[in-house]
């Protein structure tokens, strides 16, 4: 394991998902599971997202078009607090929704609008009805 990477990507991994959702993951991991949580790190967060080169908010933009389009709901769940928490508004996640709809099927932006709905309500950001 490269030390420096894991480091990088634990810190990207926390500031995206939140300290307590990491830091869960992290300390449920066994032996059988840690060495994926290890390389997941440095490898996505590290790799993935340690470079300057695109913006967390973008790069968060881009994960949830590509994990609703894989059809990853408990993932895109996730990545959908994370992408609020890098500042990506309602309204871009309602676009981004759209996009996934046109490409990949009504269907599957039902599900992207349902578990977002479930998320923003959550987060404050929608209310029931609204």
């Amino acid at each position: 394991m490269d030390k420096e990477r894991f480091e990088l990507g634990l810190t990207q991994r926390k500031g995206t998902l939140g300290a307590q959702y990491v830091e869960r993951n992290l300390a449920d991991a066994d032996a059988f599971t840690r060495p994926f949580q290890e390389m997941m790190t440095e490898w996505c967060w590290g790799f993935g997202w340690g470079d300057e080169c695109i913006d967390p908010k973008t790069r968060s933009m881009m994960n949830l078009a590509m994990i609703g389009a894989l059809g990853r709901m408990h993932e895109w769940e996730i990545h959908c607090r994370g992408a609020i928490n890098n500042g990506v508004t309602t309204d871009q996640i309602r676009a981004i929704i759209h996009v996934v709809a046109i490409y990949c099927g009504v269907p599957q932006s039902l599900e992207c609008f349902r578990v977002a709905r479930k998320v923003l309500e959550e987060e404050g950001l929608l209310e029931r009805g609204t």
